[in-house]
C-alpha cells in the first residue's frame, strides 16, 4: 500500500564466486537475507544495479508498468549486459534481448541474487522512511498491507508514500471523505 516498486539486476562474472544459498528472497528470512546482501555488495565480481518506482508513477501508470519501468531503469544500470533472465512473464521495452523463467528466483542465481538486492534495498528504504512518517510503522510491516497499517492510515490519512490507487487506500479515503486525487 506504500512505498516504491524495486527492480535490481545482477551479473555474476566469475560464476566460482556465486555466493552458496542464493534463493528466492521471500523463502530466505531476513537475516539470510541480508547476509547474503552484503556478501553480494562485497564481492567484486558480482555488478549490481537497483532502481525503483515511487507510488506516484505506480498511481498514474499501473504497478505492472511501473514495475517494468523500475526493471528498465534496473537493466540500464548495467551497461555490460547483454541478455536478461527475468522472473516470471516477459517485460515490455527491456533493452536488450530477454527470457523469461517462471519462478526463475528459484531457478537462476541471478535473478534470485536480484530478488535479495531488491528486497533489501526496499526494507532498508521503507524502515528509514519510518524515521520521516514514524506513525505508520513501516520499520515494521514495510508499506504492506497489514491491519497495522490498515489501522494506521485510517487514523493518519495518507502520506506521500502511499499507493492512491490502491483499494485499500481509496477505501478508507472514501470513508473519510476524500475524492480520488485530491491529495499529493
Amino acid at each position: 500500500m506504500a512505498g516504491p516498486v524495486v527492480a535490481a539486476c545482477v551479473i555474476f562474472t566469475d560464476p566460482s564466486r556465486v555466493p552458496a544459498g542464493l534463493n528466492d528472497s521471500k523463502k530466505l528470512t531476513h537475516l539470510q537475507r541480508m547476509a547474503l546482501r552484503e556478501r553480494l555488495l562485497e564481492e567484486r565480481s558480482v555488478h549490481i544495479s537497483i532502481a525503483e518506482a515511487d507510488a506516484r508513477e505506480i498511481d498514474r501508470i499501473n504497478i505492472l508498468k511501473a514495475t517494468w519501468q523500475a526493471m528498465i531503469r534496473a537493466a540500464k544500470g548495467l551497461p555490460e549486459l547483454e541478455y536478461i533472465l527475468v522472473d516470471g512473464n516477459p517485460v515490455k521495452g527491456l533493452p536488450v534481448a530477454a527470457e523469461n523463467i517462471v519462478k526463475g528466483d528459484s531457478l537462476s542465481a541471478s535473478i534470485a541474487a536480484a530478488s535479495i538486492m531488491a528486497k533489501t534495498y526496499r526494507d532498508l528504504l521503507m524502515t528509514e522512511k519510518a524515521k520521516e512518517f514514524p506513525q505508520y510503522g513501516f520499520e515494521i510491516h514495510k508499506g504492506y498491507c497489514t491491519q497495522a497499517h490498515k489501522e494506521a492510515l485510517e487514523k493518519y490519512g495518507p502520506c506521500p508514500l502511499h499507493r492512491m490507487s490502491y483499494a485499500p487506500v481509496q477505501e478508507i479515503l472514501f470513508r473519510q471523505g476524500f475524492e480520488q486525487g485530491e491529495l499529493f
